[in-house]
């Protein structure tokens, strides 16, 4: 499945240790760091699997013994 988020970098003062700051707009907690803005990327991509994966299988385990039906919905955001 492929997701299109909105990922944010922030540049880091080179007096504050230099870098860049990543996140997403759309998903709370995915957030990482990097020395270069191509390392920062990498970096938030692999925290967005991360967190996605964390959710999907503890989503799971909240429901043994109980009917659950899951879904795909999509939204339009302006």
């Amino acid at each position: 499945m492929d997701m299109t988020l909105t990922a944010v970098f922030e540049e880091v003062p080179e007096s504050d240790g230099g870098g860049y700051v990543a996140y997403t707009e759309e998903l709370p907690g995915a957030i990482s760091e990097g020395d270069t803005l191509d390392e920062a990327r990498d970096n938030l991509r692999d925290a967005i699997e991360l967190i996605l994966g964390a959710n999907r299988e503890l989503t799971g385990k909240r429901s043994p013994g109980k009917r659950v039906t899951r879904e795909k919905i999509k939204v339009s955001v302006a």
